[in-house]
This record gives C-alpha cells, structure tokens and sequence, in this order.
C-alpha cells in the first residue's frame, strides 16, 4: 500500500484515526480528558479545529491546517510546522501513556491515520454532523446529543473555546440551522463518499 500524502498548508481535511483490534483507545473516561489535552498541545500549533468526536475504537475531527504565517514559530524557525509530524506526535506520545496505564506493548493506532481533504461547503457542512452523529451511528447511544465527547456540546454555549465555533456556525448561517440539521435524519449510504471509515 503506498504511504499517503503528507498533510498540506492552509487546507480543511477529515481527519480518522482507529485502533488496533481488539484494543480500545479509551478505557476510562480521563482517558478522553487526557487525549484531548495532548490533542491541544500537539495540533493547536498547526491546525484549527472545527468538530471532532472520540469513541471507544475510533475518532473523527475537521481540521483546517494553518497557513505558515498563522502558525507560532519560535524566532529562529526556518521552516513552518509539518501537520502530518504533529498527528504522529500525538498519536505517539498518547500510545505511550496508554501503553505505560495499562502495562501493553506495541502499536495502539493503526497506521497510516486517514486523511481526506474537504473541499466544499456542502462537504464542511455534511462531515461537521456526519461527526457529530458518530455515536449514534455507530450504536453507542440512541440519540448523539448524550454522547460527551463530541464539540457538538460546544456550540450549544457561549463558553469560551478553542473549538472554531463561529467561523462553523457562519457555514450553517445561524444556530437553529446548525441545530435543524443535526436533527434532520441521515441516509449515511449517500455520504459515504464524504467518511473515512470501512
């Protein structure tokens, strides 16, 4: 299988990432916490993040990587920051807490993490409650608002977060569009083209 192309600058992409079966990512619900802080340390660098939902086995974001002068680089940089090095980092450097938690060895994420770029609204808008929805497609509750470690929760506050709350919510116009349609019921057969998962 050839390796797939680095992440670029300045581009919305889906992100996926999956775990090794039979081995779950997050056993105990700080396991999501603590993801979630390395996922701040590792990407916020690189990318803004738009929507992402973690489930036991596997997780879903939208990110937008930014462009080299939106990236802080120390004073003597002489290139901007890879997105793809940083997505290993974090994967690394969370498989090795789990690994030392949990007394494993070896791989914890398969590899290579999926990327697809998005390269529309209409694509923006479909995966933001494609990933949103996740739980309850994949069985975890009955409906997806119950589901806590998903950003849908986000944008129902006016909290302050790191998540790009307004630039997505402009996408769907306002917050009851947002909301309709997330509610509106989904045939993922006619997404497909947009998901990552087999």
């Amino acid at each position: 299988m050839s390796s797939p192309k680095a992440l670029l600058l300045d581009h919305f992409y889906h992100i996926f990432i999956h775990a090794i079966e039979p081995f779950s990512l997050f056993r105990q619900e700080r396991d999501y916490h603590h993801f979630l802080r390395l996922y701040a340390k590792h990407i916020e660098p690189i990318a803004d993040t738009f929507a992402f939902c973690l489930l036991p086995n596997h997780g879903h974001f939208l990110i937008h990587t930014k462009a080299p002068h939106e990236q802080a680089l120390p004073a003597d940089a002489i290139l901007p920051r890879q997105p793809s090095r940083h997505f290993s980092n974090l994967l690394n450097a969370y498989a090795r807490h789990y690994n030392l938690k949990y007394r494993r060895l070896g791989p914890l994420f398969k590899r290579p993490f999926g990327r697809k770029e998005v390269d529309s609204i209409g694509y923006f808008k479909t995966l933001v409650v494609y990933i949103h929805r996740n739980a309850q497609h994949h069985g975890l509750v009955d409906d997806f608002r119950e589901w806590p470690f998903t950003s849908y929760h986000l944008f129902l506050t006016e909290k302050p977060t790191r998540l790009k709350r307004e630039t997505a919510l402009a996408w769907f116009s306002d917050l009851d569009s947002f909301i309709t349609g997330h509610v509106t019921p989904i045939d993922f057969t006619t997404i497909a083209r947009y998901t990552l998962e087999p």
